[in-house]
């Protein structure tokens, strides 16, 4: 009896152990599960209190601070629509247009800078590497006022080409530096390969290259159309006439500081504005979640 005893003792010891060990877990998951909710709802609250504040009258807005709604007040999104010189879908036209033209220039033009970088052998390839991620470090606004003469002196100012015009250049070398990378992890194997089937460098980068290519591609447009879409700076600068004005710099006419803002419906506006920003990025989470994790993938 007392064999049986000792042999029991320590089955049961560990399965205390394993229960208490799982108790653990169950309660830490909780409390971390806890704490990321209340820290998502503290960074939503933002939004959510925008999206109450659109079913609001302007003078009630304020006063009014919390979520909750007493009633559904839709006229701000009917006034918001024509309070403006123009109806508000020609501004999402405009900024539709400058986006996907952006998008376009973007996936192309780095996408080959990136392949001559990844796989060309040229002189001064280093050289002209390390030079294109130290404009990384250089804010856009320093070149404002140069490329504003360029543009004024080729009168391309009211037209969608001065932002459009740069993304067809690769300048932004944080894309390039991302498809360089993607590119590099890519065996070199296949290449040498179509190189013996009798391809050249560009039957290479599209049969080969592009296809594999497409999470990083995916990652560049989904960048580019938040970056452009939200872009508030470039075209207040060189759009100055309303037909051509973008969502972000049409939404800044609901404000005046000399008389009433119309607070409700610009709020109002805005949330039809979010509405393209939250379809894409729902849509396309799983292409930028692939391609920010197998860039660095050798």
């Amino acid at each position: 009896m007392t064999d049986l005893t000792t042999t029991m003792a320590p089955d049961s010891i560990d399965r205390s152990d394993d229960i208490r060990h799982a108790r653990r877990r169950v309660t830490t998951g909780i409390v971390k599960h806890v704490l990321m909710i209340a820290a998502s709802l503290f960074m939503i609250y933002p939004l959510l209190w925008m999206l109450v504040s659109s079913l609001r009258p302007t003078e009630v807005i304020f006063r009014t601070p919390g979520l909750l709604l007493t009633d559904f007040y839709v006229a701000n999104y009917i006034d918001g629509w024509t309070a403006l010189t123009h109806p508000f879908h020609t501004y999402l036209l405009n900024s539709a247009i400058i986006t996907v033209a952006c998008i376009f220039g973007n996936i192309v033009s780095c996408a080959l800078a990136a392949f001559a970088f990844a796989r060309l052998k040229f002189r001064g390839r280093n050289i002209f590497f390390a030079i294109m991620l130290l404009t990384l470090m250089l804010p856009w606004h320093v070149t404002v006022v140069p490329q504003y003469i360029m543009f004024s002196q080729l009168d391309w100012v009211n037209t969608f080409w001065p932002l459009i015009l740069p993304k067809l250049l690769a300048t932004d070398a944080f894309f390039v530096f991302l498809m360089v990378q993607f590119i590099r992890g890519i065996p070199r194997d296949m290449d040498e390969a179509a190189k013996i089937d009798g391809c050249g460098q560009f039957r290479i980068f599209f049969s080969i290259i592009v296809p594999l290519l497409t999470p990083a591609m995916a990652t560049t447009a989904i960048f580019t159309f938040i970056q452009t879409w939200n872009e508030f700076f470039g075209p207040l600068i060189y759009l100055t006439r309303s037909e051509k004005w973008t969502v972000s710099v049409a939404l800044r006419q609901f404000l005046d500081s000399e008389s009433a803002s119309n607070w409700g419906a610009m709020f109002a506006m805005s949330i039809v504005s979010l509405i393209p920003v939250f379809l894409v990025f729902l849509f396309g989470q799983r292409f930028l979640v692939k391609g920010i994790a197998t860039t660095g993938i050798k």
